[in-house]
């Protein structure tokens, strides 16, 4: 296939705007995989904001980035990502380079534990104001569940609703493939 994955193209998105040294956020830990991608980019010398509302997976994404050896660049949070102002710290608020989220809940653990839409739109509000001109944030929807078709439902109204004026916003989707498929949301900060 010559068009990019959904998965890969979300990687694309956050290697043209996180730098060596630069600050990004894993949104969603999970187990781990986008918090050492974005380890791997910032540098021994960058930050990687990871949040996770579940132990599980906060232990999961410990163990991967020390595995990598991308620990000292890695603060790990045992929050939710709505939560992101909290753990900010000055020097980063209105410098940071891109974030990730996976939406929905994490494959192979509790399936009742979901991202859900008011936290999601706060966090993304959040990040919006501390993005660097140029950062990007990075949503994955996947909503081939119930609570996923509420969260998509009210996601994209609110960022279809935010400014041009200070953000392009892109939906990249494949649209005739079947059960709901992931499909990736960007902003972009002018």
């Amino acid at each position: 296939m010559n068009l990019t994955g959904i998965l890969p193209f979300a990687r694309e998105l956050l290697k043209k705007s996180v730098p060596l040294n630069g600050v990004a956020v894993d949104a969603t830990a999970g187990n781990g995989h986008d918090t050492v991608f974005l380890a791997k980019l910032v540098g021994e010398k960058g930050t990687v904001y990871s949040f996770d509302v579940q132990k599980n997976a906060v232990a999961a994404t410990e163990k991967r980035v020390k595995a990598e050896q991308a620990d000292c660049q890695v603060q790990l949070i045992h929050n939710g990502h709505e939560k992101l102002e909290t753990y900010l710290s000055d020097t980063h608020r209105g410098n940071i380079d891109g974030a990730v989220f996976n939406l929905g809940y994490l494959p192979g653990s509790d399936k009742t534990v979901v991202t859900a839409p008011d936290t999601t739109i706060s966090a993304v509000e959040q990040l919006t104001k501390h993005l660097k001109p140029g950062g990007i944030i990075v949503l994955v929807v996947y909503y081939g569940h119930e609570e996923g078709k509420i969260e998509k439902d009210e996601l994209l109204p609110f960022v279809r609703s935010l400014p041009q004026e200070d953000f392009h916003v892109l939906e990249y989707r494949f649209t005739n493939q079947r059960n709901s498929p992931p499909f990736v949301i960007a902003v972009e900060k002018r």
